[in-house]
Order: C-alpha cells, then sequence, then structure tokens
C-alpha cells in the first residue's frame, strides 16, 4: 500500500538561544481514489505552533487558529460536501504529540503543507545549545481506568520510515559559532562571515526520517546574559499582547564563591526508575543497549557520587512499584553497596507505566529535618495521562525539587521538561550518541545546590512605561542555567531609552542579586518570535491553573482562546483549520483514510490493545487491515526464524521474579498477547507454534507487552 507523504524539508533558523523551524511535508496520491491522510507526529513540548498553510497547484491557503470543536466540525463538514480541507490539532492528553490531516486529496494531486514552529534551546552540561526535531514517537501507555487516547500512532520499526528528510540549519549569534555537532552525518560546517558569527549546515543527502535529528551549537563566552525588545504587530490592537513591544530577558545568575564555599551538601535524595516493557527497547538506531541498561547505568553513577551524610532510597515502577528500603536510609559504604547490588538487578519486567502510584507515595513520606529532598525520575516518558503527573509534581514542588532523565529516542519531552520544570529542578536527554557523565554530574551540581527562595523581580524604567510580566513566577536558579523572562511593555517608548531589571533572592540565608541593563530600542530581525513564545508560555501558564480545583471555568477556558487565536499560537482548546474554496469542483468517491506511521523504537508495543486494532479496522476499512496483517506476517515469520536461537535463553529465566513465561499462538493475520494466553487468537492455533515471550501483570483487559523489538534490530 502506498503512502501519500513522501518526503520532509526542513529549513532551521537559530537566532542565538531560539529556533524556528519551518516544515514543508510533500504529499502526492499515487491512487485511483480521493485519499484523507493523517499523519501524527511528535513536536517539542514547549514549542509555539505558528503558521499552517497549504499548497495545492497554484493555490495557497494559510490555516486560520479556531475554537478545536469548531475546527473539527469544519473540517468534517468540508470533507462530506468534497472539498480539500485540513486540520493540524495539539493531543488532548500531551502537548508535544500533534495529528494532521490531509481531506480529500484526489487521485494524482500533490499537495504541500507548511508547518512553523518556534522553542527555546535548552542549556547542555557542556554549555552547548540542543535542538532536536523529533522523529520518534513512541506508542503511550494508557493508565487503568483511562478512556484511551484522543490520536492513535501509528508505528513502523525506524528502518521501515517511508518518507525521507532533507535539513539545513542557519546560525546566528552576537558571538562566534564555535562548532556545530549533530547525532546524524552532516556537511561541513559554512561560516558566512569574518567573524564567524554566521554559518550554516545540513544533513547529508538521502537522510531517512528515521531517527531524531539533533544539533548541539556552541558559541563562544556562551554563558551572557541579553534582552531582545520586539516591537508589537502593527495591525494588532494597542494594549494587547500582539500589539505592545514584548522584552524577552536571559539571565545567567552567578552566586559568589565566598557564599558557596560556605555551604554543606546534605540532603535526601529519591530516585524514581522506570522498569515498564518499553525500557526494554534500544536507545537508538545505532546501539544494541537497552534504556533499562542506559537507566541502570546513570543509576549507578548517581550511586557512587552522592555525598557520605545524605539519606537516599530506590523506588521502581510499571504497573506496579517496588522499593529498595522501606523509608529512606542514611548513606554509608554499606547501603551503597547493598543499593549497587540491587540496581544490578533490576530489569524491565514490570510491565505498564502507572508512575502516579509511587509518586503519590513519595510525595505522603514526611522529609527529613535540614535534608531537602531531592527526587530523580528515569523514564522513556511513555505515559499517556502526562497531565496528571504534571499536576501532582506542581502540588509538591514546595518540598521537593525533581530532576527527571528522559531516557532514549523518543522520550516524552512533555513529561520530562515537565516535570523539572514543575518541580523546580532541571531535565537531561540521553540518547545514547553522548557521554552520559557530564550530565549526571551536572544534575548532581543541581541537585546538591541548596534551594534558592525569596526570588522577585524589579524594573527599573523610564517614567510613563509599565512591565507585565507574562512569564510564571521563577521557580528554581542554577549556576550557569539560563532563566528566562518575557515582559508586555506598555507606554510611550523613545528610541533611547533604557531600562533594568533585578532578580533579587536568598540563597542559604545570604540576600543576592543580578542585574541587566538593556536598551528598549525594538530589535529589526525577530519578527514576531518572542511575540510569540510569550504567547506560548501565557497560554500554558492558563492552561496549568485550569487544572487546579478552582481553576476550571469557562470563562478560563475563553481567555485561551481568544490568546490563540489572537497570537496564532496552538494551544489544547484551538486548532488550525484550513478549507480550500477557491474552486467548485466537488471531490467525488469515497474517501480512503491513510494512516502516515512515524518511527518507533517500540513496535508492537503495551500501547497496542484490541480496541486500536478494531477501530484501526472500522476506521481504515480493507486496506488498512491488510497493512496491519503484513505488518504482523513480517514479524511471524522472523520470530519462528528466530525462536531456537532465542528460546533456551528465554527459559532460561522463567522463574525470575516478576518476568513469567507464556506459550502464545501467532497468525499471520494478528501478533499480540491475551490476558488468557492459551485462548486461540484470531483464528490463530492456540500456542501450537507458541513462541516463549515475557507476559507482564494484568492490564485489565488490554493486551499484554510482545517483546519482538529485536525483531528490526
Amino acid at each position: 500500500m502506498d503512502i501519500p507523504l513522501k518526503s520532509i524539508d526542513a529549513q532551521l533558523e537559530v537566532k542565538d538561544h531560539v529556533a524556528t523551524l519551518v516544515s514543508t511535508l510533500n504529499y502526492e496520491n499515487k491512487e485511483d481514489k480521493p485519499l484523507e491522510a493523517v499523519f501524527v507526529f511528535p513536536l517539542p513540548g514547549d514549542a509555539a505552533v505558528c503558521h499552517f498553510s497549504a499548497q495545492i497547484g497554484e493555490t495557497h491557503i494559510v490555516a486560520e487558529v479556531k475554537e478545536k470543536q469548531q475546527a473539527q466540525e469544519e473540517y468534517d463538514d468540508a470533507l462530506s460536501s468534497g472539498q480539500q480541507a485540513f486540520l493540524l490539532e495539539e493531543s488532548d492528553e500531551s502537548p508535544d504529540i500533534f495529528s494532521l490531516k490531509v481531506g480529500s486529496l484526489p487521485p494524482g494531486e500533490s499537495a504541500s503543507i507548511r508547518l512553523e514552529y518556534v522553542t527555546e534551546l535548552a542549556v547542555q552540561a557542556d554549555d552547548g545549545l540542543r535542538f532536536c526535531m523529533l522523529a520518534v514517537l513512541n506508542p503511550r501507555y494508557q493508565p487503568q481506568g483511562s478512556e484511551g487516547p484522543s490520536v492513535q500512532v501509528t508505528s513502523v520499526p525506524a528502518s521501515l520510515v517511508p518518507y525521507s528528510l532533507s535539513f539545513s540549519a542557519q546560525v546566528s549569534s552576537p558571538r562566534p559559532i564555535s562548532k556545530i555537532e549533530s547525532s546524524c552525518s552532516l556537511e561541513p560546517l559554512q561560516y558566512l562571515n569574518a567573524d564567524q558569527t554566521q554559518a550554516t549546515v545540513k544533513l547529508v543527502a538521502g537522510h531517512k526520517f528515521d531517527r531524531d535529528v539533533e544539533l548541539l551549537i556552541y558559541y563562544k563566552d556562551a554563558h551572557q546574559p541579553s534582552a531582545v525588545v520586539e516591537a508589537g504587530q502593527a495591525s494588532a490592537k494597542p494594549g494587547s499582547l500582539m500589539g505592545d513591544p514584548v522584552v524577552m530577558v536571559s539571565l545567567y545568575p552567578e552566586f559568589s564563591q565566598s557564599v558557596m564555599s560556605s555551604l554543606t551538601t546534605c540532603g535526601e535524595f529519591i530516585f524514581l526508575v522506570d522498569r515498564s516493557g518499553s525500557m526494554r527497547s534500544r536507545m537508538n538506531h545505532k546501539t544494541s543497549q537497552s534504556r533499562m541498561d542506559s537507566a541502570k547505568e546513570t543509576l549507578l553513577f548517581l550511586l557512587k557520587s552522592l555525598p557520605m551524610g545524605c539519606y537516599f532510597n530506590i523506588y521502581s515502577f510499571g504497573t506496579t512499584f517496588e522499593y529498595t528500603f522501606p523509608n529512606s536510609v542514611k548513606y554509608t559504604q554499606k547501603t551503597m553497596e547493598n543499593a549497587l547490588k540491587k540496581v544490578e538487578e533490576m530489569a524491565a519486567d514490570l510491565g505498564g507505566t502507572e508512575i502516579l502510584q509511587p509518586l503519590t507515595l513519595i510525595y505522603s513520606q514526611q522529609c527529613i529535618p535540614n535534608h531537602p529532598r531531592q527526587l530523580f525520575v528515569f523514564s522513556d516518558g511513555e505515559v499517556g495521562n502526562t497531565k496528571d503527573v504534571l499536576d501532582l509534581v506542581r502540588k509538591n514542588s514546595d518540598s521537593h525539587r525533581c530532576l527527571s532523565f528522559g531516557i532514549g529516542e523518543g522520550a516524552s519531552s512533555a513529561l520530562i521538561n515537565g516535570m523539572a520544570k514543575e518541580g523546580g529542578g532541571h531535565a537531561q536527554f540521553i540518547t545514547g550518541t553522548e557521554r552520559m557523565q557530564p550530565k549526571v554530574m551536572e544534575s548532581l551540581r543541581f541537585a546538591l545546590h541548596p534551594t534558592v527562595v525569596d526570588i522577585s523581580l524589579t524594573w527599573d524604567l523610564p517614567k510613563g512605561v509599565s512591565a507585565t510580566v507574562l512569564s510564571p513566577p521563577i521557580k528554581a536558579l542554577f549556576q550557569g542555567q539560563r532563566s528566562v523572562i518575557y515582559s508586555q511593555l506598555s507606554g510611550k517608548i523613545s528610541e533611547a531609552s533604557e531600562a533594568c531589571v533585578k532578580v533579587k533572592y536568598s540563597l542559604a540565608g545570604h540576600p543576592c542579586e543580578n542585574q541587566l541593563h538593556f536598551s528598549l530600542n525594538p530589535s529589526g530581525n525577530t519578527g514576531l518570535t518572542v511575540h510569540r513564545l510569550a504567547a506560548r508560555t501565557l497560554i500554558h501558564s492558563l492552561e496549568m491553573k485550569m487544572r487546579e480545583p478552582s481553576g476550571m471555568d469557562n470563562d478560563a477556558k475563553r481567555k485561551v482562546v481568544k490568546l490563540s487565536v489572537e497570537s496564532g499560537v496552538n494551544s489544547s482548546f484551538t486548532a488550525f483549520i484550513a478549507v480550500n474554496k477557491t474552486t467548485n469542483k466537488v471531490i467525488q468517491g469515497p474517501l480512503v483514510r491513510r494512516n502516515v506511521p512515524t518511527a518507533s523504537e517500540c513496535y508492537f508495543s503495551k500501547y497496542m490493545t484490541l480496541k486500536y486494532f478494531f477501530t484501526q479496522a472500522c476506521s481504515e476499512f480493507t486496506e488498512n487491515l491488510k497493512q496491519l496483517m503484513q505488518h504482523a506476517h513480517v514479524a511471524y515469520q522472523v520470530i519462528f526464524k528466530e525462536q531456537k536461537r532465542r528460546s533456551s535463553d528465554l527459559r532460561a529465566n522463567s522463574n525470575d521474579g516478576p518476568n513469567k513465561h507464556t506459550q502464545i499462538g501467532v497468525h499471520t493475520r494478528c501478533l499480540y498477547t491475551l490476558n488468557e494466553p492459551d485462548k486461540a487468537v484470531n483464528g490463530s492455533d492456540g500456542g501450537e507454534r507458541g513462541l516463549d515471550v515475557f507476559k507482564g501483570p494484568n492490564h485489565g483487559g488490554n493486551l499484554q507487552p510482545l517483546d519482538v523489538n529485536y525483531i528490526f534490530q
């Protein structure tokens, strides 16, 4: 079966620590029936999607942002009347998953979809700025009792992704560019000027979009505070966010060495490790190391680096959870050795990804006086209840600092970054393509860092000018880590005006202050980038407040929708909708749905439930069911080819704690396990030609995870 998405062209523009990515998705219908192409794909959780348009022949259609239900109805109405329509919407469950629908693409016709977003770049342990164009979207586990996802992810092994990617980047900064590195093969870096403040780089030709494209950008003298003032949109109403100037202030706190040297290191360190079935998957396409092994390696390194006299404990979770000690214990040589042994024995054998249960227990336990609690979380982020997890972390952020590690390609940026942000900590992503130790040591350094309290902002502005802070209150400050503040400026601003922002705080009882003087003269080359990032920040803050017990009301939702529509930036309550009204030609014939797959390192994972298979079969009719059969047939053939070589190893572990072995039946038309493994599946032979596989705990009727990730290695 032909996949209508043929290629993606991506152009990245980086200005200092802000990135704008413009992606063009090229579709072509080579079938004899009109198609609806549905593409569910990942984006950074904090990205501001700000443009969506379609090019069909000579016709260019720019999408509008509308309330989500209204946009969905307009899309459905357009398809019902034989019109072309295009819909882009954020998932209800997680802000890092988007669904793109290309509706009524006639036989032989092509369409190009343009998608643009802006995002801040995170500072890494080695001072590089990290950009990642996400390709891998691993299916998310749905906790017991949940209704299931609003969008269904169609995944294939990374090696079978059917579309290609061309990628180029242009980087500019006030400071010289030292180097640009990538997890993918790059052509040589080309500088565009003598002082090396502008450069361009691109991926080598023929790149398949089967893995994340990560860029690390290094500037000389990177840790420099800065402020960018951006003029308002001329067509927008004065006094509105888009009509007034907005300033983006980037601060790098510097703490007095005399104060830092006088501080003692103490604390309670809680480690929470994901042991769900998906952690058996590979870190990335280049390595055979599993995510579980990487998480263990990271945790072992941390355990050996803790200061004597602190307290610690280790929890691990899947469908159930376990702990090393009933309560936190003092860190001694004996307790460390005991913990190291327990970690070495860990395996990805606990089933699903029920992270809320252990988090709730950890937060309910009394903290140890004079030992601030630091919570380290290690996960591939494959959870379907991201917003519930972030709510819980935020509610306990006063007593728990959260430092998170995303393990492997496809780790959810919404979960990993969100936990760190809401928990006043720091996030790291370990993909197996870089040295792990610097990232681990940086997170440990931040954890040993005393909590900064009483953080306040003051503005020294010209007479008649005022600043309204759009960012949420700063929860954490770390030495050498950037803190970004967005503020809306109102009043009459002259070109020669200058301003100053001061950040005051207390560090272990010592009052501290950092300040930055800057010009109010607007920058001439940012477009509306700063406004859009500010709008996304404000939208996110409003959405999080709405999830508080007293925060959900229609007025709050209206505020989010209004801001999203005015700024042209995505939200959970809006969607981008475009309808081709330039032609009176009605597209004839039944519409055939085609799902465009994303790459996954967890193919045939725990997410594939009976409901999913039946929904796919009903919504996509015969052709799509054939595609599932073909994938199952390929896996079926490879499984039994490998059975003789692998079965002895699997049986050797048959009495290994929670790992229980089960004979399953595999038929060429289907491939999964049931809660009742002895029953025949879809006409299969009921285990006559079975294969020993790991069977996790009961998921309340869901299919059990089938460990076939090695098939496609």
